[in-house]
């Protein structure tokens, strides 16, 4: 049974952010293999500090254990929310974490009186990334339709040169 919460401050220990950072930046290295010059750390416990604080992370638990999370906030035009971050331990996929984690994302969205979600997927420019196909494939099933492609330079291009491969950002949305 998959359990998500937003956490409060109080009941989330330094430990637990601390685990969750990790567990956050080993997923990223794995998913995104070949697409960075070296491992990237994706998050910080001080990221994951802030967004307990603001209420904008949600935490995925599996018999007491933290085995994912997603990121959410409201964008600009304040009738979309986005997700990002998401992540399933990898020693529990097939138990339905990411569907959990994309639900109570949803069910977040909808509270907020949001419309529409947003996601940004980094895909590699020139060839095909076996995580990046799943997620594609996935995201399209549940609902989330591709709607623009920049190259990832337009939007981060502070990080280009941290890249091994030519990369896009694919912005997707789906109604709610």
């Amino acid at each position: 049974m998959i359990e998500t919460i937003i956490p409060k401050k109080e009941s989330f220990t330094n430990d637990d952010i601390l685990k969750l950072s990790e567990l956050i930046n080993n997923v990223y290295n794995d998913a995104e293999s070949g697409m960075w010059k070296m491992n990237i750390s994706r998050t910080t416990p001080e990221e994951i500090n802030n967004l307990i604080q603001k209420k904008n992370l949600i935490v995925a638990y599996s018999n007491n254990k933290i085995v994912g999370a997603v990121a959410v906030q409201s964008m600009p035009d304040k009738k979309t929310g986005e997700f990002g971050m998401l992540v399933a331990d990898q020693a529990y996929r097939g138990l339905g974490i990411g569907s959990a984690l994309i639900d109570a994302a949803e069910s977040w969205a909808k509270s907020q009186n949001f419309s529409r979600m947003r996601l940004e997927l980094l895909t590699p420019k020139n060839w095909e990334h076996p995580s990046k196909t799943f997620l594609k494939k996935w995201y399209n099933r549940i609902g989330y339709v591709p709607n623009k492609t920049e190259p990832f330079e337009l939007m981060y291009p502070d990080k280009i040169n941290e890249l091994a491969t030519q990369c896009d950002f694919t912005v997707w949305y789906k109604t709610l």
